[in-house]
């Protein structure tokens, strides 16, 4: 097997459209850059990030065009998907110029429920065999990512380029809606506002406020153990106030349910679990509204379709 992937095969033409729809997203947000420069925080850094990556991107297409199997077309898909958590809080850089709309969000989530999920779940339910599961379920959603991926470049090597097509596309059509929609989420917001708000169901706009305070402030402890100690620790390294709306963790989730169920329900079965406990521990540990997971779940499915349909055209 392991020489099935070295063995050189006949290098494909031009780049692979994965490559393509990172390059347009990086073309796309420099222009942005820099119609927005004097407004923006470091935007001589991101452009330069941003050259970096063209780069890499062209240093990966070569070492493939010099030596092209099925291990050096992994790294050129490896590269762009890797870049995704570079894109993330990317997108911070943007909606921080925007008035913040968490308020709307918790609002309409205080009318059409009457509470707020985000708020009492985890404070009812801090039990360590409620905690635990769900914290590792939130956990699981990059090795879910890559679960995905390496299933495919090992057992169905002839939609690998289409499965990384997908993901990375529809990465990037939900960070093109979080540049735009400023929703930070209820483990921001809440804090922010103060609990007494929260309680009283008073939900007041916070303007600019995320523009000067991307820190996560520390709200109410509850849990312990192993798994919320890493989605904790992780939070406090990348996290940042945006990304909300819709949840890009339950859609990219459903996502990969839907190809894991296309190419192996087995695959697909293994999954299920922490696809479920992901989408419940989105709500749990606050990094969304209900609403959001609702969003999530209809735009994952539609990104799904949109994404492979542009797959097959653009092939």
């Amino acid at each position: 097997m392991a020489l099935d992937w070295l063995q050189r095969n006949k290098p494909g033409k031009g780049v692979y459209l994965v490559e393509k729809a990172a390059m347009t997203y990086t073309l796309l947000t420099a222009i942005a850059i820099l119609v927005l420069y004097r407004q923006m925080d470091h935007p001589l850094e991101m452009l330069l990030e941003r050259l970096f990556i063209v780069i890499g991107t062209m240093g990966c297409v070569f070492i493939y065009r010099q030596y092209p199997c099925k291990v050096t077309a992994f790294l050129r898909v490896g590269f762009q998907l890797s870049l995704l958590s570079y894109w993330y809080p990317d997108t911070y850089e943007f909606n921080r110029l925007l008035p913040n709309l968490d308020h709307l969000f918790a609002e309409a989530e205080q009318a059409i429920i009457g509470s707020q999920p985000a708020y009492w779940f985890q404070r009812d339910f801090p039990q360590l065999w409620i905690s635990e599961p769900l914290n590792m379920g939130y956990f699981a959603y990059y090795p879910l990512i890559a679960a995905i991926v390496c299933w495919h470049f090992i057992k169905r090597f002839d939609l690998f380029e289409k499965i990384a097509f997908v993901l990375a596309s529809s990465f990037f059509i939900y960070y093109v809606v979080y540049m735009v929609l400023p929703v930070a989420g209820p483990q921001f917001y809440f804090p922010a506002i103060g609990e007494e708000n929260v309680l009283a169901g008073i939900f007041p706009s916070l303007g600019d406020y995320f523009n000067y305070h991307p820190e996560l402030l520390p709200g109410a402890e509850h849990g312990e153990g192993f798994f919320y100690s890493l989605v904790e620790g992780s939070q406090a390294v990348g996290e940042r106030p945006t990304a909300a709306f819709p949840s890009s963790h339950v859609g990219i989730s459903t996502i990969i349910m839907l190809m894991g169920w296309r190419s192996s329900k087995k695959l697909a079965l293994v999954m299920l679990p922490f696809y479920i406990l992901l989408c419940i521990a989105t709500v749990y540990i606050q990094a969304h509204y209900l609403i959001d997971v609702f969003a999530g779940w209809v735009s994952g499915y539609l990104l799904y379709v949109l994404t492979s349909w542009l797959f097959r055209k653009l092939s």
